[in-house]
């Protein structure tokens, strides 16, 4: 990045001095016209150099798109190797070692836990993918939304804390026109995101219920909350939240980015709340 700055500043002053220098002349040829000169070379000069902001904020932006994708593949490197390494210990152990029937099922579910972040992993991949191109229509479809929401916490409750307590809310049998997909890859995203910026085993709050015609969903949890001037950043692609304590979580930066995209791809609402005394309140409304 630094060679086409460089490149950028030398051909932005070099510009400048040919306008200064021929201005000059243009002038001393031509003095009676001299104001003219002075009036289209003020007036080109403004020109240029709003441009030439612009394209330097072109060239920043770019530069931190790329490290934004650096950052991405660094992620989802660790996130693929970090369960793969823990599958193939607990395998290999389970192959080498005679463990008791309770100690190979627990082998066995913990490695299910892996495999379950790995499938979380490539539906975001996937579905961020889907999401990019405007033109990919979601397949719509009537379908339970309390059993989604409810099949999916308790699986994160399961895999997440063994003393974590995802307090569940959810109205029976409301239904809902949408792509099943997204919208399970969305609940996940969510869940996870509450639980990831919590204390350890903290509780996180889920309800679902009907209000005036509309589907509303909401999560809510007691972590370190977000900050009103990251709030409006939060559901950028690849954004992940500024502190150095949060950057050591894990996490991709796609979590709420899809959760932003399909919700606004089924026409809903999203707001971001505080909770109290802390933490963070995620509402979704969709119009049916």
């Amino acid at each position: 990045m630094r060679k086409p700055l460089f490149i950028f500043y030398f051909l932005f002053f070099y510009a400048i001095m040919q306008l200064i220098w021929w201005g000059v002349l243009l002038a001393q040829i031509a003095p009676e016209r001299k104001a003219m000169f002075i009036g289209e070379g003020l007036f080109f000069f403004v020109i240029f150099i709003g441009g030439a902001i612009k394209l330097k904020q072109a060239l920043k932006r770019e530069k931190k798109l790329h490290q934004q994708q650096h950052n991405f593949m660094l992620s989802v490197t660790h996130e693929l190797k970090s369960p793969l390494a823990s599958i193939k210990l607990y395998i290999q152990t389970i192959l080498k070692r005679e463990l008791d029937r309770e100690q190979q099922q627990q082998f066995l579910k913990n490695s299910l836990k892996d495999i379950e972040r790995l499938d979380d992993l490539v539906e975001n991949v996937l579905i961020a993918t889907k999401l990019e191109s405007q033109k990919v229509q979601f397949q719509k479809e009537r379908f339970n939304f309390s059993n989604v929401v409810t099949r999916i916490s308790e699986r994160l409750q399961v895999y997440s804390c063994t003393t974590q307590s995802i307090k569940l809310n959810v109205e029976p049998d409301i239904y809902i026109n949408g792509d099943h997909f997204a919208l399970s890859s969305m609940i996940t995203n969510l869940l996870e995101n509450a639980i990831k910026y919590s204390p350890p085993c903290e509780q996180v709050a889920v309800k679902l219920y009907e209000d005036k015609g509309s589907i509303v969903l909401s999560v809510a949890d007691f972590g370190i909350g977000v900050d009103d001037e990251e709030k409006k950043r939060i559901f950028s692609k690849f954004y992940r939240v500024g502190s150095e304590e949060t950057r050591k979580t894990k996490g991709t930066g796609l979590g709420l980015y899809i959760v932003k995209t399909v919700v606004d791809r089924h026409y809903g609402q999203i707001k971001v709340k505080d909770n109290k005394p802390s933490g963070t309140i995620f509402e979704i409304t969709f119009n049916q």
